[in-house]
């Protein structure tokens, strides 16, 4: 395989370790634990792995050498730094016995119950390490619910001697993570389970996740195209960009970039939905401030717009609501009907009031929210165009306060979808640094014999010495939730917080960004060069841990 220069050179980087990570580790352990919602339920759906305590590594006196294999799958969207985390399992097992082997399952979960996997060796892992994506062994988006999938997976586990399953993914695939855990307890099959927290998305954070990986690297990427496309905007002095960014339940990602970038306009879901706004408000809000530049003599701009807002609005989220729960039930009747009475399908079966805003939207954004939903019952925000439906909705009220005398000015929109562009970028060496840490934690929480653990790593804006790494049950993270029209247990997103330090920065700037024109340019990834450019922390997590 032939690599670019810069691939080359950073295949040398060796990521760094917190010091408890470094030499022999011992377990300090915590207080018991429980869910964040919903303990009885909970509790009695995994009476195995429910009320375990936190556990932090610190250093210890004695390196183990437990001979043991261990699996790695990687589940969900691409998120860059999977590969260093099978990097830091890869060393952290030859590390305690050169005789361990790790073996990665093919193309996600589907690989375990297919029983398709590689053996990871020194030679295959070397031309991957610190690099984007999850090319190396592939991700998939299978599910892992059933007790006959479980079973399946067993028999390749037992073939291959494996001792214990560490997932790599998000909220839902370390909600399966869980449930696997549980079934394997609850059966005596000494099989241990470990989840590590992956999304670019950022919604997989609490008080124990700081950050979950690929988030840094991500929102560093999207913001050097915004940064781009800001000074673009600057120079032409013609366009209005409207920018749609991954994150499909939480708008972690646009007040990232938002606070890296410092656009006119940054629209945050959490609050849409808190201030109850219809969608016909957040296109006034936005035509405002076109006018009032336009005033100015700036007929240009940039908009940033979470993947996810449709959800948020609350008439269209209601609306949701209830066309997955018909979905649910009927779906089988549904998929059968052409496009027109699918649609007519729809409307005779809603709420009066859900009918009404189905009727309002226009015609191809109601078609996308009545279509199949993903794996994990969501609507396919992803291939909703909220970009130009608010930009065509907003060139639609100018207009009209044209020929009502309130508008003289011009607008022209083009429109951007970044989501792809970052999910494998090349890994800041914060996400380098960090996917390491996790994969070690992760063999450590192995080696002492823990299952239904994530490993975590903590105190991240401090030096990596001083990182400290540990695991947090992941019970501990779960509530019970609607989910294809039933209650299920999976791990409560974490969505913006309107009373945190980040939300409050954009709040209290935005109405001058609006106004005025003060973009920042970040430009791209560093991984050489001064400290306070190479290894700078997100906006977001420095704001939230000052």
């Amino acid at each position: 395989m032939k690599t670019s220069a810069l691939q080359k050179e950073r295949a040398t980087y060796q990521p760094k370790l917190p010091k408890a990570l470094q030499g022999a580790v011992k377990v300090q352990e915590g207080k018991p634990t429980e869910s964040v919602d919903n303990q009885d339920e909970i509790k009695q759906l995994f009476p195995n792995t429910y009320g375990m305590p936190l556990i932090e590594f610190v250093p210890g006196d004695q390196v183990q050498s437990q001979k043991l294999n261990v699996g790695v799958i990687l589940s969900g969207g691409q998120a860059p730094g999977g590969h260093n985390v099978i990097s830091g399992l890869f060393d952290a097992l030859k590390k305690l016995n050169p005789e361990n082997h790790l073996y990665g399952f093919l193309m996600g979960p589907g690989g375990l119950v297919d029983h398709d996997y590689i053996e990871i060796t020194d030679t295959f892992l070397d031309e991957y390490r610190n690099t984007g994506g999850f090319d190396m062994i592939g991700s998939g988006r299978t599910k892992l619910e059933k007790e006959a999938q479980f079973e399946k997976g067993l028999e390749i586990l037992r073939e291959l001697n494996i001792k214990a399953l560490v997932i790599i993914g998000g909220d839902d695939s370390n909600t399966n993570a869980c449930v696997l855990a549980e079934y394997y307890a609850a059966k005596k099959y000494g099989i241990q389970v470990i989840g590590c927290p992956k999304t670019i998305d950022g919604d997989l954070k609490n008080d124990q996740i700081e950050t979950s990986f690929g988030f840094d690297t991500a929102t560093k990427t999207y913001s050097e195209l915004i940064g781009n496309i800001e000074r673009d905007c600057n120079s032409a002095r013609k366009y209005w960009h409207f920018v749609k960014l991954m994150g499909r339940s939480a708008s972690h990602i646009a007040l990232e970039c938002a606070l890296q970038t410092q656009p006119n306009i940054c629209l945050i879901s959490e609050e849409i939905e808190e201030k109850d706004q219809t969608l016909n408000e957040i296109v006034e809000n936005i035509a405002s401030v076109v006018a009032h530049r336009s005033k100015e003599g700036n007929n240009f701009g940039v908009v940033l717009i979470p993947e996810g807002l449709v959800e948020f609005v609350p008439a269209i989220g209601r609306l949701i609501s209830e066309l997955n729960d018909l979905m649910a039930a009927h779906g089988a009747d549904y998929r059968d009907l052409d496009k027109d009475t699918q649609r007519e399908y729809i409307i005779a079966h809603l709420s009066e009031a859900n009918r009404s805003t189905f009727e309002t939207l226009p015609e191809d954004v109601a078609r996308q929210l009545s279509l199949d939903r993903d794996p994990h019952g969501n609507v396919q925000v992803s291939l909703i165009e909220t970009e130009k439906l608010l930009s065509h909705m907003v060139a639609a009220k100018l207009d009209q306060w044209k020929k009502d005398g309130k508008f003289d000015g011009t607008f022209s929109a083009l429109h951007h979808f970044f989501g792809y562009e970052g999910r494998c970028a090349a890994p800041s060496n914060f996400d380098a640094d960090y996917c390491y840490a996790l994969g070690t934690s992760a063999v450590q929480l192995i080696a002492n014999g823990k299952t239904g653990y994530m490993a975590i790593v903590k105190n991240t804006t401090s030096s990596t010495d001083e990182w400290k790494a540990g695991g947090v049950p992941i019970t501990m993270m779960m509530n019970m939730e609607r989910r294809n029209g039933e209650m299920k247990p999976v791990i409560r997103k974490a969505l913006v917080d309107l009373n945190g330090k980040p939300f409050k920065t954009l709040a209290k700037h935005r109405e001058e960004w609006a106004k005025n024109t003060c973009y920042i340019y970040p430009g791209p990834i560093q991984y050489w060069g001064p400290s306070s450019v190479c290894d700078q922390t997100t906006r977001t997590l420095a704001l939230e841990q000052e």
